[in-house]
């Protein structure tokens, strides 16, 4: 059975880098068999919170929010590629995320980061590591960062320079780190009904 894995991007700016490794980890993820989707949280344009999806009536949420409550409850696990702002995570994907609660339950994350300087979003990724836990995902020890993003993927995604086979070297690990946890959280849920 296929995995099922969202990848979600959060950056809203214009000339965005991140972008990259996004669609090199949806490749990445897709040459070992996964079915993966790309979510990109300025595409979905979801308003400031004002209500999870939770808080709304059955059947009342908006459309966008419906779709996507519905892909992330089908999915077997996520991967969060970040860039960091300022020492911490991007409004946009964070706003994005706190939108859900309930339907991230009893999966796994796996943490993707970048930056354009030399420390690759390792603090956003810090950051992301406890946030995604308190929402009841298990979070990978294995994670991706690349800095100086501009030198280590070209504007497809893929790899350029020493930072590019730095990351090709890593993602194999990323992705069997991420693949066996989604399998089996997969088996564990067919098993037995979460306790919560």
């Amino acid at each position: 059975m296929t995995d099922r894995i969202l990848v979600f991007y959060g950056s809203y700016r214009s000339d965005r880098m991140g972008i990259r490794l996004a669609d090199f980890v949806v490749a990445g993820l897709r040459a070992r068999g996964a079915y993966v989707e790309l979510i990109d949280a300025r595409a979905i344009d979801l308003p400031m919170l004002d209500r999870m999806y939770k808080e709304h009536p059955k059947g009342a949420a908006p459309a966008a929010l419906e779709d996507l409550a519905q892909k992330i409850i089908a999915a077997d696990g996520f991967v969060f590629v970040t860039g960091e702002y300022n020492w911490g995570i991007q409004p946009g994907l964070k706003n994005l995320t706190d939108h859900f609660l309930e339907e991230w339950f009893w999966r796994p994350a796996a943490i993707a980061s970048y930056s354009a300087g030399r420390f690759a979003g390792t603090r956003a990724a810090l950051a992301w590591h406890g946030t995604l836990s308190e929402m009841g995902m298990v979070v990978t020890s294995s994670s991706l960062a690349v800095g100086q993003i501009g030198h280590s993927l070209d504007t497809d995604g893929k790899p350029t320079g020493e930072g590019g086979k730095a990351l090709e070297r890593a993602f194999p690990r990323f992705a069997d780190d991420l693949l066996w946890w989604a399998e089996a959280a997969k088996v564990q849920r067919a098993k037995r009904k979460p306790p919560y």
